[in-house]
């Protein structure tokens, strides 16, 4: 059994190797201004199913030299998705979105649930997780102060340690449920066709609602046959070839 473990441990670190030298290689050859052979070395490790934010992040950056709009955006958003609020990814996302064509403004969204989420969405769940995990040890920690304390005083330090913690345990296991929750309902989209008519209903021989082009972030609706119903973000709907976009997720 120890052997078998020792094996698997063996490959693991193996394969981990193995995927940082060809990351340093597509960096080197990135450098070199060799922009689709370094493109060819991190898709290639990306079909090794390693994946990570500055994978994708200098994915699309190369993507964004070649002048290849619709991968240039998709992998950057990608890089967000895996963290989000990367400053890299970010700027690197802005100048590749000035190079699409369609010029969608975003209907500004009112209510609870929106104002909720601007406050619990600056950080991703997983962070939201990490910070109730951290307080459960301080949780701990107040507790046995609490328990240890041999004064009247410094045991009510500890129990308003206690209920702090307590309570921002609570709030942030919330915040963990509804920003996943708000994540999970999102279909993000990228235009991958150079340009594609958006139907009015799922055929082909319903009429034009509007055109776009590569690059164009869309969000997905539902799916219905080879047609997905797409909302964009200034609230326009319309039905679109499934071919014709690349989901985020």
């Amino acid at each position: 059994m120890k052997k078998l473990a020792y094996i698997f441990i063996t490959i693991f670190f193996a394969q981990a190797v193995v995927a940082q030298n060809d990351f340093d290689k597509a960096n080197e050859l990135y450098r070199k201004h060799k922009y689709a052979e370094a493109a060819q070395g991190y898709e290639s490790i990306l079909k090794q199913k390693k994946e990570s934010a500055e994978l994708y992040f200098n994915l699309g950056s190369a993507y964004y030299k070649m002048g290849k709009i619709a991968p240039a955006v998709y992998n950057l958003e990608k890089a967000l998705l895996l963290r989000p609020h990367y400053r890299d990814a970010e700027i690197n996302l802005g100048y590749a979105r000035k190079m699409t064509i369609d010029n969608i403004k975003e209907v500004p969204k009112v209510g609870f649930t929106k104002m909720l989420y601007n406050i619990t969405g600056t950080y991703h769940y997983n962070t939201w997780a990490w910070v109730a995990i951290g307080f459960s040890v301080g949780f701990l920690l107040f507790f046995i102060g609490y328990y240890f304390a041999g004064t009247t005083t410094v045991k009510r330090i500890f129990f308003v340690g206690m209920f702090v913690a307590l309570l921002i345990i609570i709030i942030s296991i919330l915040s963990a449920v509804f920003v996943k929750s708000v994540g999970e309902r999102q279909r993000p989209a990228i235009v991958f066709a150079e340009v594609v008519s958006v139907k009015a209903e799922p055929n082909n021989r319903a009429e034009d609602a509007f055109v776009l082009h590569e690059g164009t972030k869309v969000n997905v609706l539902e799916t219905v046959d080879n047609w997905k119903k797409i909302e964009l973000e200034d609230d326009s709907i319309g039905w679109i070839d499934s071919s014709a976009i690349k989901e985020l997720k």
